[in-house]
């Protein structure tokens, strides 16, 4: 399907309540991205190019923020909750019509193939 008709196809399906969203997270050491040449990062980042010209949101990440609340009382920290293996680089929320559609998509990003991970995260839309 090429790119119009999968953007019809996705606009007339979310129209019927059908598309599904993921949360992707995408994980990555800059050293790994670092030592790919020019060519193959071109090349990967093209791969985020083709998520967002299908309408799909892709993003770098900056350092994190960690917000809690108790008591009412606000508190802040530098740095993310949750610890990784490697740090968080991206994050996405994409349209597919499936899991298995929505892995394919994002197994060609920068992070999946530059020594990193993406985690892909049906998300729950009442």
């Amino acid at each position: 399907m090429n790119t119009v008709a999968a953007r019809r196809h996705r606009r007339e399906a979310r129209a019927k309540g059908a598309v599904m969203k993921f949360l992707v997270l995408a994980y990555g050491d800059e050293k790994d991205w670092n030592a790919l040449s020019k060519t193959e990062q071109d090349a990967l980042l093209a791969q985020d190019e083709v998520l967002r010209r299908r309408g799909d949101l892709v993003s770098a990440v900056r350092p994190a923020t960690t917000v809690r609340t108790r008591n009412g009382q606000v508190t802040t920290m530098p740095g993310p909750f949750a610890r990784a293996t490697a740090p968080l680089a991206g994050f996405g929320l994409i349209e597919a019509d499936t899991v298995e559609e929505a892995i394919a998509l994002v197994a060609k990003t920068p992070c999946a193939v530059a020594g990193g991970a993406v985690e892909v995260w049906p998300t729950w839309q009442p």
